[in-house]
């Protein structure tokens, strides 16, 4: 037996490690395609204008240095070692961080947060992973340092304006990551293609560049749709290739031109370039910065692959490859003063310069594809968290989560994309722009986690101002630097950002007010008790599934319609699917199903919780689980309970987390959708299609009780007579009296988002003939 039982952990220890392996070597082609393409732009961009080499060759080693040292702090140091250990369940990015922040201080973007909210899993597992043991040194949990973060906790909780700050910091490094989604794909493919000026002349190269560059990236994005897992198999291989080009290169250009180019990885030549450049070498460190382009992906796509994985990925394949092909690309430019241009080809020898050109057009492509896709999944988290209006999200893989396409923000970044290459034509000014959003989204990062250590870790205010001093000074280094060239091309990312931001505070702040009216004016649930034949109302067969934003209460839009058309279904459910600031969200937990008001009235307020990264099921499966989610409730005892809910917060203890599973027996049936009232209008025969949904049958079971039979019996009954949407479609207006800049982000701002934005995800594909929309105007 103990035989037996060591062959099967080695046997699992050898499958462990494959797949640790195989992780490690997918993260090559997802998260690092840009930072790998970084140094086709980096020298270029550094000695465009404002300084030149000279024979002494400070200039080129103190670039090397600033290069080496950058990337050594910033991408090992900080990232590899102390970020990505502040995952938010095994997710990582801007808004993870700021999602850590909001659970642990109780703030938060969503207005519908209940106290239930923080019994899911998610929410157990962020408070088990702030034990201390993620940053290096020192003991876990002092008291002082408790004692401090009760303190900043309470000032945050305390003051809103501090509140409204921070989410304004953290869409503006959300705002810059899709800025930098705009002008990665141009820089990577315009550097790229940059190697034909090298076989051509200068005005044929004119004439040729930009051309192509734009032929390559409007093919890049008409492929999204695809998905990344359909080339994704070529991803890995092609960064492998390109890494190791780069590095067989960079051998060889040191061991050719400069073996002695290693002392430049002295600090002390960082002292030389400055003091002997000045204002221009203070100014060259916009495209110095450039070297890092891409490092955020390390962290923004930790859900994708494990920690170990990424971190191994880039200390043993990608940081070395890295050094080294920046030292040949100095060695060889110390022996080479004369030369015109300055960029990566000039180092390829002659006789490899067009394999290598197809490589590294590849691995442009590749890069730009992360940075796209990354895109994606920012903008999905943001419209989950309710900072961005509703948009189409289509899943492009089964099995991968994360690879998603959106069709709007693809066609809208590809303009985007190719206004910025035709306009700029220019790998500088291309630069300046890339290098601005890239360090913005650092500088964000460094300062959000400064808050994540004192919070959630619970270490010492000591240590996270010595991160924040650290980091935040390379980085605001690098922010001047950057921003000093704002005519230059900086302004872009400024402009972007602007614009995205402006996008989505004006709707968070709509949704938000929008939200409080629903609360102001929502109906008591006595006033609905009170319905009945008495006064007019008939109750008819079928469900009746009432969209709502509110996890309690009775929203005015249905007494709206109640009061217009004095009848509602026979069994009535209050549904409100809302976001949850944790990124996934377990099916076992994902159903908050009560009761309104006593049994034999059959009204039920379900709701149903998604993570921001989670997937929300079409109409027919989501049907189908919350049909079975009331059934369980039923089943589990519901029904000898009474839950009058008035208030959210009391609600939290009179509903029940509901599994998804299917206690009930289930059959495929065919079946002809009823013609709508414009059918029967045009008094013809109407030949519907026919559809295929899942029929409901009570279990054979003697256990259960009657009165649980009976209702179980008339929900079955009712879902077999057909099920009604009443979807609510408001019109927003500012209220007489409120200020311009109210009135315009209101009236005209979020309207316009409003109108143009996707409905309820489950509500997509529902027949119109099954639809009552219910027009209201909110005045806010």
């Amino acid at each position: 037996m103990d035989l037996e039982s060591g062959r099967a952990a080695s046997t699992a220890k050898r499958e462990s490690w494959r797949e640790f392996l195989t992780l490690a070597y997918q993260s090559l082609g997802v998260v690092y395609g840009d930072l790998s393409t970084s140094p086709l732009y980096v020298y270029k961009s550094t000695f465009a204008d404002d300084i030149e080499h000279s024979e002494g060759n400070e200039e080129i080693y103190g670039v090397l240095s600033f290069v080496f040292w950058t990337l050594t702090l910033i991408p090992l140091f900080k990232y590899v070692f102390i970020v990505l250990r502040a995952d938010d369940n095994g997710e990582g990015g801007t808004f993870a961080l700021y999602s850590l922040i909001c659970r642990h201080v109780r703030i938060g973007l969503l207005p519908s947060g209940q106290l239930i909210d923080e019994e899911l899993s998610a929410y157990k597992k962020g408070d088990g992973n702030i034990n201390g043991n993620h940053l290096p040194g020192g003991p876990s949990i002092a008291s002082a340092s408790v004692s401090t973060a009760s303190r900043i906790k309470k000032l945050l909780e305390k003051h809103h304006v501090l509140q409204r700050l921070l989410l304004i910091f953290a869409l503006l490094g959300t705002c810059m990551m899709i800025g930098d989604g705009v002008l990665t794909p141009a820089i990577s493919v315009f550097s790229a293609v940059s190697g034909l000026e090298l076989s051509m002349s200068k005005e044929q190269h004119r004439y040729v560049e930009v051309p192509v560059a734009c032929f390559i990236l409007v093919c890049l994005f008409a492929l999204q749709h695809y998905g990344t897992h359909r080339v994704g198999f070529l991803f890995a291989p092609i960064v492998v290739t390109w890494l190791l080009c780069i590095s067989i290169i960079g051998v060889y250009n040191i061991v050719h031109w400069n073996p002695h180019v290693y002392r430049a990885l002295s600090p002390y030549y960082m002292y030389k370039f400055l003091k002997k450049t000045q204002t221009g070498g203070w100014m060259s460190l916009g495209g110095i910065l450039l070297c890092i382009t891409g490092s955020e992906a390390m962290y923004a796509d930790l859900g994708h692959f494990s920690q170990l994985s990424v971190k191994v990925a880039f200390t043993s394949v990608v940081y070395p490859s890295l050094i080294l092909a920046y030292m040949g690309q100095a060695a060889y430019l110390s022996q080479h003063h004369t030369i015109d241009h300055i960029g990566f080809y000039v180092s390829v020898p002659e006789q490899i310069r067009w394999p290598v050109l197809a490589i590294a057009i590849l691995a442009a492509v590749v890069g730009s594809q992360a940075v796209i896709t990354g895109t994606f999944s920012i903008i999905k988290q943001c419209s989950a968290l309710g900072c961005f209006p509703r948009v189409k999200i289509m899943h492009t893989s089964s099995s991968m989560h994360g690879q998603i396409y959106i069709p709007e923000i693809n066609w809208m970044l590809m303009i985007l994309c190719l206004a910025v290459t035709v306009g700029f034509r220019d790998t500088k000014r291309l630069g300046n722009a890339s290098g601005l959003a890239v360090i913005t989204v650092m500088l964000v990062t460094t300062c959000l986690m400064s808050l994540v250590i004192v919070l959630c870790w619970h270490k010492s205010i000591f240590l996270a101002l010595c991160f924040l001093l650290l980091f935040g000074t390379i980085e605001a280094f690098y922010f001047s630097a950057s921003l000093i060239k704002f005519l230059e091309g900086a302004w872009v990312p400024i402009a972007l950002s602007f614009m995205f931001m402006i996008i989505m505070y004006i709707w968070h702040y709509g949704t938000l007010k929008k939200y409080e009216f629903d609360v102001q004016n929502k109906v008591s649930i006595s006033w609905l008790l009170n319905l009945g034949p008495s006064l007019g109302i008939v109750r008819v067969r079928g469900i009746g599934l009432i969209h709502t934003e509110l996890v309690s209460g009775i929203p005015a839009i249905f007494s709206h319609f109640v009061t217009n058309l004095p009848a509602f279904h026979q069994v009535l459910i209050f549904l409100c699917v809302k976001s949850v600031p944790v990124p996934y969200v377990q099916p076992e937990e994902r159903f908050l199903v009560g009761r309104i008001g006593p049994k034999e009235h059959r009204i039920y307020r379900v709701i149903v919780r998604y993570g921001y990264r989670d997937e929300q099921k079409d109409d027919s499966a989501f049907e189908k689980d919350l049909i079975s989610g009331i059934a369980e409730f039923i089943r589990s005892g519901g029904s000898d309970r009474n839950y009058f809910i008035e208030d959210a917060e009391k609600s939290c203890e009179k509903m029940t987390v509901v599994g998804i599973g299917h206690h009930l027996c289930e059959e495929d049936v065919e079946f002809e959708e009823a013609p709508g009232p414009s059918d029967l209008a045009m008094r013809s025969p109407v030949i519907l299609p026919k559809r295929k949904r899942v029929r409901f049958l009570l279990p054979k079971s003697p256990q259960l009780d009657s009165g649980v039979r009976d209702e179980l019996q008339e929900l079955m009954e009712a879902r077999e007579a057909g099920m009604s949407f009443i979807l609510g479609n408001s019109y927003t207006r500012a209220k007489n009296g409120s200020g311009f800049i109210k009135r315009l982000a209101i009236n005209y701002g979020y309207e316009f988002l409003r109108r143009n934005s996707r409905g309820p995800a489950y509500a997509a594909t529902i027949p119109h003939a099954s639809t009552l929309e219910v027009g209201m105007v909110y005045h806010v």
